[in-house]
Order: structure tokens, then sequence, then C-alpha cells
């Protein structure tokens, strides 16, 4: 990435009994988060459910005023196609009020400054669910949002729901890109905070069982729910704080359970790595930025003689200092960032 090659990724340290003691917004950190407004991106290939899932919560009353931003207005999707209100140079939109206060458009522009703009025109949000293109790599979609709220975006990202059809994902996972590289399929479940195993009424249980563990093979840590027709409880999707501190206690749990499996699961070129925890020192924190620095960014990894590439779909972890201290270093990383 231009520009980032003299710069190390900081390393964020939290203060476990801060955390543990009071609710999320009460730190200094949350308190800013609080004022912000939640995007989740809901991604999957083609035809695994995304919009249907979102007609769900768009007709919902869950009291929220969300705006919902499809990739675009299908004419199968079930919602009727509202006016045209603006064409610009750089933003073109569709909107349709619907009655339970929430806002559904499509956007030219995913970019955070459109989004901005929409919050600017049509007032601020409780929330706001972007869906993907089923093609789509959702990596520098999440990263985009997750880089500018270091910059005083009035957005965060919240998590990265993944949907996957039971039918045809073993089909989609398999897939071969000329390329050689990762297919979009195996990316977009990779990435993912949550995972939706949707359409189960269409298979049998042993092919769902299968379908479930080689998702787990791609993605041993994210949650997964398994449904019919994308109906999901919005507790499992809406205000998860995938990328913020509220998930440390919930990353030291999973740790433990990801202990208990295999070191390392692989489908095809993939693999879900997990390492145990161990100390570290003041001193060893450097080296391990540079470390994770040089892993992400040139994609092999250090001081071990490889023609392999490397890529990093998501990185998640927690690193304990030694001697007895309570503070707490949080990883976390998408792809290059």
């Amino acid at each position: 990435m231009e520009g980032l090659d003299s710069e190390i990724p900081d390393l964020v340290e939290v203060i476990p009994e801060t955390i543990n003691a009071n609710p999320v917004h009460e730190n200094k950190d949350n308190k800013t988060l609080e004022a912000k407004v939640p995007i989740t991106i809901v991604t999957g290939f083609l035809g695994s459910g995304k919009t249907t899932l979102l007609n769900y919560i768009l007709t919902e009353q869950h009291g929220k005023r969300m705006a919902v931003i499809l990739n675009e207005f299908g004419e199968s999707s079930g919602i009727e196609k509202s006016l045209t209100i603006n064409q610009g140079d750089d933003l073109y939109e569709e909107w349709l009020e619907l009655k339970n206060g929430c806002l559904c458009c499509s956007v030219k522009d995913n970019g955070v400054k459109a989004i901005e703009n929409l919050m600017q025109k049509r007032g601020k949000f409780d929330y706001i669910l972007l869906e993907t293109t089923g093609l789509a790599d959702p990596g520098p979609i999440a990263s985009m949002f997750w880089l500018d709220d270091e910059l005083g975006s009035d957005l965060y990202l919240d998590g990265i729901i993944t949907l996957v059809d039971a039918k045809y994902i073993q089909q989609y996972l398999s897939e071969k890109k000329k390329d050689g590289s990762i297919n979009e399929a195996i990316r977009q479940v990779a990435i993912a905070d949550r995972i939706i195993i949707n359409k189960t009424d269409l298979v049998t249980p042993s092919t769902l069982d299968i379908v479930q563990e080689q998702i787990r093979l791609i993605n041993s840590a994210a949650n997964i729910l398994r449904t019919e027709k994308s109906k999901a409880p919005l507790d499992f999707i809406l205000d998860i704080h995938a990328f913020d501190f509220k998930q440390v206690t919930a990353l030291s749990s999973e740790s433990k359970i990801l202990k208990s499996v295999t070191e390392s699961h692989q489908i095809e070129d993939v693999k879900t790595i997990c390492l145990s925890e161990f100390p570290v020192t003041n001193i060893d924190i450097s080296k391990i930025e540079r470390w994770i620095q040089y892993l992400l960014w040139e994609k092999t990894i250090p001081m071990i003689t490889s023609s392999d590439t490397i890529v990093i779909l998501r990185l998640k972890g927690i690193l304990t200092p030694s001697e007895g201290s309570d503070s707490r270093i949080v990883i976390q990383g998408v792809q290059e960032l």
C-alpha cells in the first residue's frame, strides 16, 4: 500500500479492569464511539440471500432508524423502486422511505464520503447496513471504514456478516481462479465476524454438517448461524462490536476454545492458524509490530526462506505482557491493515 512502508501499525493496549467493570460506552474511547453511527457490511456470494435478509430487517419493528444501502434495486428484490431524487457527478441515489422509519437506498459510490453525504442529506441514522455485490471482496471495503474511523469519521465499522447458500457454497469454495488467487467466496467466509448458513431447508442434515465443517476450516473464529429464508435474530447481526475493545473478553474466551482444536486447519490453499497465548515483554512489542508489518505488507514470513506468497485475510489476537501485568494488547487486522 502506497505510503505505508515506513509506518508500523500500532498495537492497542487495553486495561481489562476498565472493560470488565464498566459497560462498553463508559471508557474514553467508547464515549467517542457512542456518538458514531455503526455500519455493518453484509456480504455473500450470488444467491446467498443478502437482499432477502435486508428486506427482512427493513420490515421488522426494531425501533432503529436504519439506512440500508443496497448494491442496487433489483426487480425481484421485493422492494418497489423509489423516485430518483438526485444525480450528481459522484453520487447517484434512489430512495425508499419505509413505515418502520428505515430508509432504503441505492448508491453508486459506496465510499465513506458518499455515505456521510447521505447522513447529511437525510438526517442521522441509528444504524447503517451496507450490502456488497455478490462477487465483491469485502476486505477493501472494511478497511476503508476502519481507516476512516481514525480520521474522525461519523461512522464506525461494527462487523462483517457473510451469508452462504447451503446448497451451492461447496461448489463456490472449490472454484479456481485463473490467476491462482483466492476466490471471492473463500475471502467472504474468511473475513467474516458472523456467518449465516442460509437455505438450510434445501440440503440434508449430513450435507449441512459438511458445509459447516468446510466453513470452520476457513474461519474457525466466526459465530455461525443456520437459517431458512435469511431470517436471523437481529442481535446476531447488529451491535456486535467486532472491531472495538468490547471483544477483548470474548477473544480471551474464544482463544481457549480455539486451542482445543487442531492448531492449523486447511481447505485447499487457505489455512486457519491458532497460536496459543504466550507472554511478551515490553521489549518484544516493537519486534512483534515489525513482524506483523512484514507479514501483512511483504506477504512472507520473516526469516523464513520460501517462494510462497502469504495473504492474511483476517487477523485477531491478544498478547498478554509478562510479569503479572493487567494490560492486554489487542491485535486486529483486515488484509493489509
